[in-house]
């Protein structure tokens, strides 16, 4: 495995790399109904879940979706959604909403294990519009009550907290995104568990070792979805950013987001370099949240077939969601 140890490519060297040695293949914008003209975007790969309670009970197949009406973060959702015979997707009759952003969702044994972003005011001295926000994370096998289990919930200002398991040594692998001091814009760290409530205890994160090289100088990145390998690696789908300088009257400069991936091993903590794998050029042009939001991809999760084969599942300018055919594996060995 080539370890990432040299000094790491910027976005716009890996952007030139990704475009000159992959055909632009075209991904596909998918379609949802019944949200009242909201957008649909940062959407999970589809899984199944049992719904309904007693003899109601059966096994459906949604996806959880980031609903939200343009300019009004604030009131953001996760909806659970079916997919009709004309290929559309519709909310699940019965199921509730969850008032949170950025849905992911990954397997455990025999559990899901479902998270999102909490967001809420948190007013300062000097920003009385600062936002708070934090991972929150629900476990069970049934829809109906998987609002009930939340079991934990990460530290403040922590995005992008990914689980994985059991890995090898029968642990759960953990995937962090500090900021800060440790992480600047956002690092992507990595800590093993035993159980999944040693999750319910935010100072662990901190014990979360930097996977270092990854990301230059004022750019940043996180970790979306995980697939453990064969030889007991991780597959990392996630992903790679940078912003434009304000321009000349200080309004904001636009927002780059390019998916990516890596391969992570846990047993020495080393990494493959991070290749880009999806842009937004990727996709047919439509509607972004700003003019700022035109370049970014976000990739939730991968779903891998039984060839080989994957669909990457992405929100795309933050104001619309797509799927993109891959082949795998996506990273280098």
């Amino acid at each position: 495995m080539e370890k990432n140890v040299s000094s790491p490519l910027r976005c716009t060297e890996l952007l030139q790399r990704f475009e000159e040695k992959e055909a632009l293949t075209m991904g596909e914008e998918l379609r949802f109904l019944g949200v009242d003209g909201r957008d649909v975007y940062n959407i999970t790969a589809p899984f199944e879940i049992s719904f309904g309670i007693g003899h109601d009970e059966r096994i459906i197949t949604v996806i959880a979706g980031r609903v939200e009406k343009r300019g009004d973060k604030a009131k953001s959702q996760i909806v659970f959604f079916e997919e009709n015979e004309k290929g559309e997707w519709t909310p699940v009759a019965g199921a509730q909403p969850f008032p949170l952003e950025d849905g992911f969702v990954t397997r455990i044994k025999d559990e899901i294990i479902f998270g999102g972003v909490s967001a809420y005011p948190q007013p300062t001295e000097t920003d009385p519009n600062n936002v708070g926000y934090k991972t929150v994370f629900y476990r069970g096998t049934n829809l109906s009550s998987l609002k009930e289990n939340q079991f934990a919930t990460g530290p403040e200002k922590m995005k992008d907290i990914r689980l994985v398991g059991p890995l090898k040594n029968g642990k759960i692998g953990v995937f962090t995104r500090p900021q800060g001091d440790i992480g600047g814009k956002g690092k992507i760290g990595y800590l093993e568990i035993d159980r999944l409530e040693d999750l319910d205890n935010p100072e662990i994160m901190k014990n979360a070792k930097i996977i270092e090289n990854q990301f230059a100088t004022g750019e940043w990145g996180g970790a979306n979805d995980l697939h453990l390998l064969s030889d007991g690696r991780i597959e990392v789908i996630g992903h790679i950013a940078y912003q434009d300088e304000p321009d000349t009257e200080g309004k904001e400069g636009a927002k780059h987001y390019y998916a990516m991936s890596f391969i992570y091993d846990p047993s020495n903590h080393t990494a493959t370099p991070i290749e880009i794998i999806a842009t937004i050029k990727n996709f047919p042009e439509g509607e972004a949240k700003t003019p700022q939001h035109k370049d970014v991809i976000f990739p939730s999760s991968l779903l891998r077939h039984g060839d080989g084969t994957g669909t990457l599942y992405v929100g795309l300018g933050d104001a619309r969601a797509g799927k993109l055919e891959r082949p795998a594996p996506l990273t280098k060995n």
